[in-house]
């Protein structure tokens, strides 16, 4: 998964796959969602992305079996 943010318009993609866009659906009139031909999610755009999804706070953390366990 890739995210980028472009500051100059205050967009951030985010891309779940590689794999070629078959349709695009807009969410709203600031969120486009693309899909694959399987329909599966290939990236997300999100126009006003410091408004809209606290663009550049952004964190990413991958929660395993054990981080739950100890956690518990």
């Amino acid at each position: 998964m890739n995210v980028k943010y472009f500051p100059d318009t205050d967009t951030a993609l985010i891309e779940f796959s590689d794999k070629e866009v078959y349709e695009t659906r807009e969410i709203n009139e600031n969120i486009l969602v693309d899909f694959d031909r399987d329909g599966k999610i290939v990236s997300m755009t999100i126009e006003h992305a410091k408004e809209n999804a606290q663009f550049p706070h952004f964190s990413y953390t991958e929660v395993t079996e054990q981080v739950l366990k100890q956690s518990a």
